[in-house]
């Protein structure tokens, strides 16, 4: 079982942490990483005062979804942020309030299909691995003219930092913002637990945080494949 007191603490420390440096923490929201825990972990979120929760698994998601009690269910705002097949998101339509890996354009179409109007990032690859998902930055204006298009709601876009040093991860971030303001998108969904502080320092309008909030993950039971 997740402690809801020791997530409102880490929760204090990641707020710290994003004045430290040199952010306003009042603009720079806390999205709950909850994948891997079990139904305690959204239950403890929302009782620290946390209102979005991220999930990376379809059928984890729903699992835990479906044990959560539907108080604590009316409280948060569920992204969706793993690498998504699309063959997917219908099992996840009407329960995914913002998709954030949107990195191609059959899954813009098969959002617009199942889950008409919803809103998306598009998640940008500025770190060079092919595992982690994410279009290219100069593929991913097109891929927002065809979301817009098929009805869809960009909000802002996606980037996992790349391995290397503070200065190389804060120079993607720095272009991923430049990317949001091009293009005249909100939020820049940027920065993670380790590299937190490069985020905010670039521009950074909501960061992913899992393991400063609810500890290290046990290991994951593996699901069907594609998941």
């Amino acid at each position: 079982m997740i402690d809801p007191a020791a997530v409102a603490r880490g929760a204090d420390r990641v707020r710290q942490r994003i004045v430290d440096a040199g952010g306003d923490p009042s603009r720079i929201g806390i999205l709950a990483v909850t994948k891997g825990f079990d139904a305690s972990a959204l239950e403890a979120a929302a009782a620290a005062g946390l209102t979005m929760i991220g999930e990376n698994y379809a059928q984890e998601l729903r699992a835990k979804w479906d044990q959560a009690d539907a108080m604590v269910r009316a409280q948060l705002e569920v992204h969706f942020i793993g690498r998504l097949q699309s063959n997917k998101v219908r099992q996840l339509a009407g329960l995914v309030d913002l998709w954030q890996s949107v990195d191609r354009t059959r899954l813009v179409h098969e959002i617009a299909r199942h889950s008409p109007g919803s809103g998306i990032f598009v998640q940008l690859d500025v770190s060079g691995a092919s595992s982690q998902g994410g279009c290219a930055p100069a593929d991913a204006p097109a891929l927002i003219e065809a979301a817009t298009a098929a009805g869809l709601d960009v909000r802002g876009c996606m980037a996992i930092g790349p391995q290397g040093s503070p200065a190389d991860i804060e120079a993607a971030f720095t272009e991923v913002v430049r990317f949001a303001d091009c293009h005249q998108l909100e939020h820049r969904c940027i920065g993670m637990s380790a590299d937190l502080e490069q985020a905010v320092r670039a521009g950074s309008t909501m960061v992913r945080i899992g393991t400063a909030l609810f500890g290290e993950r046990p290991p994951r039971i593996t699901e069907s494949p594609g998941d």
